[in-house]
C-alpha cells in the first residue's frame, strides 16, 4: 500500500467504457479497479470506530475487509508471478514486502514511542510492549497482558501482525498447493478447509475452553481465516484472471450481492458474544466473495462507482500509513469524541499520511523496482504489480 499511477488497483480501462471487466486479462500487469475504493472505505469504517462511532460503526469489519483484500491481492500476484516464470521467487517476495511494509511501519511506530515519551499523548510506554511490536508479535502480547505499556493509538499493529505472520508461510504453501494439486478448485477448496479447521479451533476456544474476546480477535491463529477467504477466491473464481464466471452479470447483481449483504448484515445485527467470536468471522468471509467480485466485475455499475471516485483512490493509495496513523493522532488530540475532533484528527491523518507516501513510500517503491528490475524475471508491468501488494 507509489504514487497514484503506479497503484496495483487503479482502473484497468475505464469503468465509463465498459461496466465489465474482459473475459480474460492481459497477464503482462495488474490494474483492478475498485480495490483502491474498497481500501478507502475498509479504513473509513475503522476510523469512524476509532473516532468514537464504535458503538454504531463496526470497526473490526473494515479490518476483516482490509484482510480478505490482502489475501485476494497477493494470491493474485503470486499466480501471475508462478505463470509467467513457471515458479515463485521467495526471495524476491519477502524482499519486496519487507520494503513495502516496514519503513511506514517503523516509522509511526518510533514518532508514537516518542510522542508518549515526551506527553504528547497519553499514557506509558513500556520497553517490552514496544519491542513485541517491533517484531510483530503485538497480537499475542495483546492476548497475554492487554494493550497496557504500548503507545496509545498503536494498538492497531496487531493486525500487521497477523498479516506478517501469515505471509512469512503462505507463499511456500502455495507452491505445495501448487504442485501437489494443480487444479485452482482443489487448491481453493484446500484453503477453504483450513478456514473450517480455524473455525473449529475458536469454537473449542470460546465455547470449550472459555477464553476471552481478545484471544479469537487478534491472534493469529484465530484471524488467518479471513485472509485465506481472499486467497481461494484469487485462486478460483478469481473476476481478474478466470475469465467469465458461472453465472450471469443478473445473478451476481441480483442474487448473490444481495445474499452476502444480508449475510454480512447478520453478522453486525447479531450480537451474542460466542457467536460474534467463532462464526462472525467465518460469515464475513462467505458474504464478501459476491462483494468483491461484483465491485471487480462491474465496477462502473451503480454503488460500485463510488469506489472508482477520484478522492476514494486517493484515500486507497494513503491508506496504508492512514491506517497505522491515524488512532496515534486521535488519541493525541485528547477527548471527548466529537465531528470536530474526527474532522481534525482525519485531516491530520491524510497529511501525516502523505508525507510519509513522499517521504517514505515512493522512495521505498522505487528501490523496489530498482531490485526487481535487476531480478530481470518479471513481464513488463508484473514486477511494479507485484511491489504494490499491499495489507492494511
Amino acid at each position: 500500500m507509489s504514487g497514484p499511477p503506479a497503484s496495483a488497483s487503479h482502473r484497468w480501462g475505464s469503468a465509463r467504457q465498459s461496466r465489465a471487466l474482459p473475459h480474460t486479462p492481459p497477464r503482462d500487469a495488474l490494474h483492478l479497479p475498485s480495490l483502491d475504493g474498497i481500501r478507502a472505505l475498509s479504513f473509513l469504517v475503522v476510523f469512524a470506530a476509532h473516532a468514537g462511532l464504535d458503538r454504531v460503526i463496526p470497526g473490526g469489519f473494515g479490518v476483516t475487509v482490509f484482510f480478505f483484500l490482502s489475501g485476494y491481492l497477493i494470491t493474485t500476484l503470486l499466480r501471475m508471478e508462478n505463470d509467467a516464470k513457471g515458479t515463485v521467487s521467495l526471495r524476491q517476495f519477502y524482499l519486496r514486502r519487507a520494503l513495502r511494509i516496514l519503513p511506514p511501519f517503523y516509522v509511526v511506530l518510533a514518532l508514537a514511542a516518542l510522542a508518549a515519551r515526551l506527553g504528547l499523548i497519553a499514557g506509558g510506554v513500556r520497553a517490552l510492549a514496544l519491542l513485541a511490536q517491533a517484531l510483530h508479535l503485538a497480537n499475542y502480547w495483546i492476548v497475554r497482558f492487554g494493550y497496557d505499556g504500548q503507545p496509545r493509538g498503536t494498538g492497531v499493529y496487531w493486525s500487521l501482525a497477523v498479516e506478517e505472520h501469515f505471509y512469512l508461510v503462505f507463499p511456500c504453501l502455495y507452491l505445495v498447493l501448487h504442485r501437489f494439486r494443480r487444479a485452482p478448485r482443489a487448491q481453493a477448496m484446500a484453503l477453504y478447509a483450513m478456514c473450517a479447521a480455524v473455525l473449529a479451533w475458536r469454537c473449542w476456544l470460546v465455547f470449550g475452553l472459555g477464553s476471552a474476546m481478545e484471544r479469537t480477535y487478534v491472534a493469529s491463529d484465530t484471524r488467518v481465516d479471513s485472509i485465506l477467504f481472499g486467497c481461494g477466491l484469487a485462486l478460483f473464481g478469481n473476476p481478474a484472471l478466470d475469465g467469465a464466471s458461472r453465472f450471469s452479470e443478473a445473478v451476481w447483481k441480483r442474487l448473490l450481492l444481495p445474499a452476502g449483504a444480508l449475510v454480512l448484515l447478520a453478522t453486525f445485527v447479531l450480537r451474542d458474544p460466542g457467536f460474534r467470536e467463532t462464526f462472525r468471522y467465518s460469515l464475513q468471509g462467505v458474504g464478501l466473495v459476491p462483494v468483491f467480485v461484483v465491485a471487480l466485475r462491474y465496477p462502473g455499475w451503480g454503488p460500485c462507482r463510488v469506489l472508482n471516485l477520484r478522492a476514494m483512490s486517493f484515500l486507497g493509495v494513503l491508506s496504508y500509513p492512514l491506517y497505522l496513523s491515524h488512532h496515534v493522532l486521535l488519541g493525541a488530540l485528547g477527548t471527548p469524541p466529537g465531528a470536530l475532533r474526527a474532522g481534525l484528527a482525519l485531516a491530520l491523518s491524510i497529511g501525516v499520511a502523505w508525507a510519509i507516501h513522499e517521504a517514505v513510500e515512493k522512495p521505498c517503491a522505487r528501490l523496489r523496482r530498482r531490485l526487481s528490475g535487476r531480478a530481470g524475471a518479471l513481464p513488463v508491468g508484473l514486477g511494479s504489480a507485484l511491489a504494490e501488494a499491499r495489507g492494511p
